[in-house]
């Protein structure tokens, strides 16, 4: 079976959508790829929190963390104990599980690109740590790469690696992402809530991977039950249409019982179960909504 993607690519140039690259795949085939030139590894921005949360799955498979780790449990050095804030305000108490689910207590998220990019303190845990949260944890959602860069310095202090080098062996070399770049901090942690660059079509196999709850050629990558643990809604969240869905653990929930992988300037790695369909796109472009609105309007159809 394959699937034309002419009204999808029409509805992107009408639109003046910079989409640059788009697979389609359905009962574990591709059966549509489309490419304004050619698919190459690309940044993926956000798509790489979604990476990290497989290696937090991992680690507490390995009974290195769990959901209820806190942060001063490996980081105490950093854990300032301000006799003036409560404890459920205090930075050390934040579990694993709020981090990964945006609900740090933060106004204003630390470590945003443009933070990171001038930050004097080459420790960025660290410097995380020492920022009051504006309310309890768990309370609301906020976007946070900040939260999952400290998840992923989590993972490194637990298992005692990066999360780009723990991964290396247990998922991309098993899906064929072979030589993964991924930025990291000036300290060497894997960036984790960015910088990860991969292809279009190796997106897809990790969406291919998603799909079939992390077996891949008859190997459990990672366990089932994380992977439908993380992929589904963990806190509710406000926005446009796809972005009030509900967040899970470093996935977004969209329309039409899908979720997705996301990253800036239109990454995306969206999974439909009920479709048993992965759809995978590479773009240069900030109006994301517009995009998957074309995935609704011009390729569900047809699946």
């Amino acid at each position: 079976m394959s699937i034309r993607l002419t009204g999808f690519v029409n509805f992107v140039t009408k639109h003046h959508l910079n989409v640059l690259s788009a697979r389609v795949l359905q009962n574990g085939a591709q059966i549509a790829a489309w490419d304004v030139t050619r698919d190459e590894r690309r940044l993926q921005h956000s798509v790489s929190k979604s990476f990290t949360c497989m290696a937090v799955g991992l680690a507490i498979d390995e009974g290195k963390l769990s959901l209820e780790t806190k942060l001063k449990d490996f980081f105490p050095e950093h854990a300032q104990i301000r006799s003036d804030v409560p404890s459920s305000m205090q930075p050390g108490e934040l579990t694993l599980y709020n981090l990964l689910r945006m609900s740090s207590g933060h106004d204003s998220p630390p470590l945003w690109a443009e933070e990171r990019a001038t930050l004097q303190e080459k420790d960025w845990v660290k410097h995380y740590m020492s920022l009051p949260l504006d309310r309890p944890q768990g309370e609301k959602f906020t976007y946070s790469s900040g939260d999952t860069f400290v998840i992923s310095a989590l993972v490194q202090a637990a298992v005692g690696e990066t999360v780009k080098d723990y991964l290396t062996p247990r998922l991309f070399e098993p899906l064929g992402i072979h030589d993964v770049a991924w930025e990291t901090s000036p300290l060497g942690v894997t960036l984790g809530c960015a910088g990860l660059s991969i292809s279009n079509e190796e997106l897809s196999r990790f969406g291919q991977f998603l799909l079939q709850k992390g077996m891949w050629q008859g190997r459990q990558l990672v366990p089932a039950e994380w992977i439908e643990f993380a992929t589904r809604k963990q806190i509710d969240n406000e926005g446009s249409p796809d972005w009030s869905q509900g967040y899970g653990c470093q996935f977004w929930m969209c329309r039409h019982d899908a979720y997705r992988a996301d990253g800036a300037r239109g990454q995306l790695c969206v999974v439909l179960p009920g479709k048993n369909a992965v759809i995978a796109i590479n773009s240069e472009e900030d109006d994301i909504q517009g995009i998957l609105d074309a995935v609704w309007a011009e390729i569900l159809p047809q699946l």
